[in-house]
């Protein structure tokens, strides 16, 4: 795995880059400032950008807007101490596929990269609730989201398209569970739950993660309200 390291804490990417160098990741370059990690990431092509929120002159916000435009592909994930909804919310919005906080400890970091790049983006726990709760909060009544949220899926109800085991998986991502959380509620392997999400992506036309939550929403699944 090839990482890019943004943070204007310099000891902090000194400290991440001796971290995740011990577990065998390559960490391919780091940068102070949002601004140069844009061209960073032009020449480095890593396969993950870890980006800070709060940097002086170009945030992370802005950052990832700007990789994002040059380079759509590109899986950027926030790390920071921003526990703030409007923080989490932008960031997806900008183009960030996770969103993981710094009090996390360096397993669950070193497990959320991986998961990364098998395709599952990554998010601390409570955050998948509460991007959950805001598409809820964006869909109308009548279970349609909003015209700019609107996500191209099929019109037809979740258990006309998905296995009972998907609803199961995907009500138990709708209460914020990580995989491996899902997986042990479920009695079933992370590479299991990883399996069912491919699936439900795949019969709903989705494409990642936030989508689904987005569908979720949409559906009125909420943790406080599950499918009928």
């Amino acid at each position: 795995m090839k990482l890019l390291l943004v943070d204007d804490n310099r000891l902090m990417l000194e400290g991440l880059q001796n971290l995740l160098e011990a577990h065998h990741i390559d960490v391919v370059g780091t940068s102070a400032d949002g601004a140069a990690s844009v061209d960073l990431a032009q020449r480095l092509n890593p396969d993950v950008i870890l980006m800070d929120i709060r940097m002086p002159g170009c945030d992370g916000l802005t950052a990832t807007r700007m990789i994002k435009k040059q380079m759509p592909d590109a899986k950027i994930i926030m790390l920071t101490t921003s526990v703030d909804d409007k923080d989490l919310f932008e960031a997806i919005k900008s183009g960030a596929c996770g969103y993981l906080l710094k009090s996390m400890d360096s397993d669950q970091l070193v497990e959320a990269l991986e998961q990364t790049c098998q395709g599952v983006p990554p998010f601390s726990p409570g955050l998948a609730e509460k991007l959950l709760e805001e598409f809820s909060r964006l869909s109308n009544p009548e279970g349609e989201a909003c015209s700019e949220n609107r996500l191209e899926t099929d019109t037809k109800k979740p258990q006309e398209v998905l296995t009972p085991r998907q609803i199961q998986v995907l009500r138990l991502l709708a209460d914020g569970l990580s995989y491996k959380e899902i997986g042990a509620r479920l009695f079933l392997s992370p590479r299991t739950i990883k399996y069912h999400m491919t699936e439900i992506m795949d019969r709903l036309h989705l494409e990642n993660r936030a989508q689904v939550l987005a569908f979720a929403g949409q559906m009125g699944l909420t943790p406080q309200k599950p499918i009928e």
